[in-house]
C-alpha cells in the first residue's frame, strides 16, 4: 500500500512539467555575452595597471571592471601596482575601492611584498590605508618577520609605530621577528638596529624558538656580540 501511494505520488509530481520553464537560450545567450564582456575589461584592466594608465583604469572601473578581478599569478591590478613600482596606481586604486588584503598565488599581498622587498613608501600607504597585518605570507608569518630578517630597518620602525602588527607573532618555522632578526642576520648594524627596535617596543627576549632556543642562545651561538649584550640589558632589567 505504501509503495502504491508513493509511486502514486511520483506519477503526480512528474505531470507537474506546465511548472517547469524552459530554458530561454536568448537569456543563456545574453548571460555569455555579458560575461565575456566583463572578462575583457578585467583582461584589459589588468593590462593598462601594468602600463600605468590611470586614466584608463578610472574609464575601465567606471565602465564595470572588477577593481579585485586577479591575473594568472592570481595579482589584482593593485598587487601589480607594487609589483611594477607605480606609487601613484596603487594610490589611486586604494581610493577606488582595492582590497588590498587578497593574496597572489604565492600568499603575498601589497603589504607582505612590500615589506619584504624593502619598498618603504608603499608599506606606509598600505599601513595608512588599514591593510590586515594579521595577514599572513606562505611561511606563516607578517609583514614585520621578513622586513626584521631582511634589514629593512625603516619599514620595522614603521609597522612597530604606526600599524598593530603582532611583535611577537610566531610563523611556521617557530620563529619571531625577533629570532629571525638573529639568526637569519647577519649581526651587523642594520639588524642591530633591528633588534634593539624590537626590544624598545616590546618584544619577548625569552619567547624561545620551536626547539628551545632563544635569542640570546642564538646571539651566543653567532658570537654577535651587541645583539647579546642588548638581549642581556633587557633580560637583566
Amino acid at each position: 500500500m505504501r509503495f502504491l501511494v508513493l509511486t502514486l505520488i511520483l506519477l503526480l509530481t512528474g505531470c507537474q512539467t506546465d511548472d517547469v520553464k524552459p530554458i530561454n537560450q536568448e537569456e543563456q545567450q545574453s548571460t555569455q555575452t555579458v560575461n565575456k564582456s566583463m572578462d575583457k575589461l578585467n583582461q584589459e584592466l589588468l593590462s593598462v595597471t601594468e602600463q600605468g594608465n590611470k586614466d584608463k583604469i578610472n574609464n575601465l572601473l567606471a565602465d564595470g571592471a572588477d577593481i579585485n578581478t586577479r591575473d594568472s599569478s592570481g595579482r589584482t591590478p593593485a598587487m601589480i601596482a607594487v609589483h611594477t613600482k607605480q606609487l601613484d596606481t596603487f594610490k589611486l586604486l586604494i581610493e577606488q575601492g582595492a582590497d588590498i588584503n587578497i593574496r597572489d598565488n604565492r600568499t603575498d599581498n601589497p603589504l607582505l611584498y612590500a615589506g619584504a622587498e624593502g619598498m618603504l613608501d608603499f608599506v606606509k600607504v598600505a599601513v595608512a590605508a588599514g591593510a590586515d597585518t594579521t595577514v599572513t605570507n606562505r611561511f606563516g608569518g607578517t609583514a614585520l618577520i621578513p622586513a626584521a630578517d631582511r634589514g629593512h630597518v625603516e619599514i620595522v620602525r614603521e609597522l612597530l609605530t604606526t600599524s598593530d602588527v603582532n611583535i611577537d607573532h610566531v610563523n611556521n618555522l617557530g620563529w619571531t621577528a625577533l629570532l629571525e632578526a638573529v639568526i637569519l642576520g647577519d649581526g651587523g648594524k642594520k639588524h642591530q638596529a633591528i633588534v634593539q627596535l624590537l626590544i624598545d617596543h616590546g618584544a619577548d627576549v625569552n619567547l624561545a624558538d620551536s626547539d628551545g632556543v632563544t635569542p640570546l642562545q642564538h646571539a651566543k651561538s653567532r658570537g654577535y656580540q651587541e645583539m647579546i649584550e642588548m638581549l642581556v640589558k633587557k633580560e637583566a632589567k
